[in-house]
């Protein structure tokens, strides 16, 4: 797979196979991603990977807190609105994952229910939580999502199906609790992986991007 290929290629998958990535290839793309480029090459990112028993326990307590209307403990702000072109994407793609899915937009409970496969990880046999320690910050946090993006392109140029998702980032007390990781470790986001599950209706959900001509300005 070429390098063009693994970009537009690339996309959330969200419903796995139960079928788990061996720990070679798992270790093979996490080495790759080593190689993103960073702020005076400072690599500010910690992965904590997630398997087997570790990520069977982690799901049950994400999935009982939200399902007790558990207060949100984000490290980072989540409740930010978005307005404008902004808005209009993030409708255009909840529009095409629900049509997907076959949810109303007046099905309360069937939302709610595919909000709460973001804390099952949509049944992946993996995840990786990503954190920074502190007082890093911004800067570092872009850093961060180029990490994040190589290590999903090598995924995708090797048949692995992967879903960054900020939902993992909303219970991060409980992350840590299960991690054993002190409070200075702040979590950013998790990225769910595995083996894509053609039978789930979510992933023929298909988003499109906006043109060059409204993203990009050129100067001369």
């Amino acid at each position: 797979m070429t390098l063009d290929d693994a970009i537009l290629q690339r996309r959330s998958v969200r419903g796995f196979l139960a079928q788990e990535v061996p720990d070679a290839t798992i270790r093979e793309v996490l080495e790759l991603a080593q190689w993103a480029p960073s702020n005076c090459n400072v690599q500010p990112w910690l992965p904590h990977v997630v398997s087997g028993a570790a990520l069977a326990t982690l799901r049950d307590a994400l999935v009982t807190a939200a399902l007790a209307q558990q207060p949100f403990d984000p490290d980072w702000p989540a409740d930010g609105k978005y307005h404008g072109p902004y808005r209009e994407r993030q409708h255009d793609a909840a529009a095409r994952l629900y049509g997907a899915m076959g949810v109303e937009r007046r099905d309360l409970a069937g939302r709610h229910a595919a909000y709460l496969r973001n804390h099952q990880f949509f049944d992946a046999p993996h995840a990786v939580f990503i954190f920074m320690q502190a007082p890093f910050d911004t800067r570092e946090a872009t850093d961060i999502g180029m990490y994040a993006q190589t290590l999903m392109l090598a995924m995708t140029s090797r048949g692995i199906g992967s879903c960054a998702q900020g939902a993992l980032g909303l219970y991060t007390g409980t992350v840590r609790r299960h991690l054993g990781l002190p409070d200075d470790h702040r979590l950013l986001f998790g990225i769910s992986f595995g083996y894509e599950d053609p039978a789930v209706r979510a992933n023929a959900a298909r988003t499109v991007r906006a043109p060059i001509a409204e993203a990009v300005r050129f100067h001369r």
